[in-house]
């Protein structure tokens, strides 16, 4: 339902172009990493991939599940609730080891949140916390990287700011893009895992980035 409700409401509030690399592949049980900016992305993020074919699980903020309507349906569809900073945060891998080995993409924002600016801006990823390369090395499971820009276009900065940028997106219609990039598989230890993962979605999302012009990855 996710996915079939951002490929129908994204062409809506902006103009999403999609890319991969020439060896890019998403193999059944692959974790999806993403750079995460904005309210907006993972329902960018979801529609590309629906495009290619793909219907990741998602692990998202528990609050999500709080909403009414919107947590029913994310239980019901197996996406996986996190919880920061509680003793419950070691069952979200649990969960996403689970549904990987039932060959069920899944996708996860390393950063683990929101960066805090007020400006609509791109900027390179914020350090990765150490979910993604404990998952991967559980399992296995190759990482795909995953590079989205123009979200903060939609929506970013103030509660107000975030407001106004919904209502207008439809009129406005920023260009929007991701990059999929090529599987590679973790090696090392936690650190090298997580930098390695990291390296990968930067240049992503530099190449998302760069498509729309934006000065952040055009300098680097």
């Amino acid at each position: 339902m996710l996915s079939r409700l951002s490929q129908a409401l994204v062409p809506a509030i902006g103009r999403l172009t999609v890319t991969a690399d020439p060896g890019a592949r998403i193999a059944p049980g692959s974790i999806l990493a993403a750079n995460h900016t904005s309210l907006a992305d993972p329902a960018i993020v979801l529609a590309a991939l629906r495009r290619l074919g793909v219907r990741p699980v998602v692990m998202a903020a528990a609050g999500l599940w709080r909403v009414p309507l919107l947590g029913r349906a994310l239980a019901r569809e197996g996406h996986i609730p996190v919880h920061r900073h509680d003793r419950r945060a070691a069952r979200a891998l649990d969960l996403a080891a689970a549904a990987l080995d039932e060959g069920r993409p899944v996708l996860i924002y390393a950063e683990g949140g929101i960066p805090l600016r007020e400006d609509a801006a791109e900027a390179a990823p914020v350090t990765f916390r150490s979910g993604l390369a404990r998952l991967a090395e559980r399992t296995g499971a190759p990482v795909v990287p995953v590079g989205q820009a123009g979200a903060r276009r939609v929506v970013s900065g103030s509660a107000a700011k975030q407001l106004a940028g919904l209502v207008t997106a439809p009129v406005r219609r920023p260009e929007l893009h991701v990059h999929v990039g090529s599987p590679l598989t973790l090696r090392g230890d936690h650190a090298v895992r997580t930098a390695q993962a990291y390296g990968a979605v930067t240049e992503a999302w530099r190449t998302a980035a760069a498509r729309l012009g934006e000065p952040a990855a055009l300098a680097a």
